[in-house]
């Protein structure tokens, strides 16, 4: 699925610093695929790769965070959009215990850890959920984007080989 969504953007978009930014904004990739992506394949510099993937997955929490709330509340109204977000908050509260017990420094782990399940995506949706604050939840996304990108950055360029 993941060649999928690649061979997708390379088709429509042939820079290789835009396929890493939309890589990033995907909820299966994020930065865990789109900086190795850029770094390897599409054969950018560490540095370039580092902003145009935490970029495009900050921007991305951006509306998540703030649409979540309006969204699943209209959505719920149907059998289908209350099973959905019934699924989804539930896996999001399992999931971020350890945002509810340390709030901030929590969901900067949370975001931080690049595993999946975890990141922009899910940290914007547990952030909703437990209530932190707009401001919180940005900085603490970014701050977590900044570690994530560190260490996947740090495992691409020591050698992991994760493409091709």
């Amino acid at each position: 699925m993941l060649d999928a969504v690649i061979h997708f953007f390379q088709g429509f978009v042939q820079d290789p610093r835009w396929i890493t930014f939309l890589l990033a904004m995907t909820p299966i990739g994020e930065l865990r695929v789109a900086l190795p992506w850029g770094m390897t394949i599409g054969d950018m510099l560490w540095y370039d790769a580092f902003i145009w993937a935490v970029a495009g997955n900050f921007l991305i929490s951006i509306p998540i965070l703030l649409l979540l709330g309006p969204v699943s509340k209209f959505l719920m109204r149907w059998p289908l959009g209350e099973r959905f977000f019934n699924w989804l908050f539930a896996r999001t509260r399992r999931k971020g215990k350890m945002i509810e017990t340390w709030e901030f420094l929590g969901l900067v782990i949370f975001v931080g850890i690049p595993l999946p399940v975890t990141g922009a995506w899910t940290g914007a949706a547990a952030a909703f959920l437990f209530g932190l604050s707009y401001r919180k939840s940005f900085l603490a996304i970014f701050a977590g984007l900044l570690m994530s990108a560190t260490i996947v950055t740090i495992i691409t360029t020591t050698g992991v080989k994760l493409f091709g």
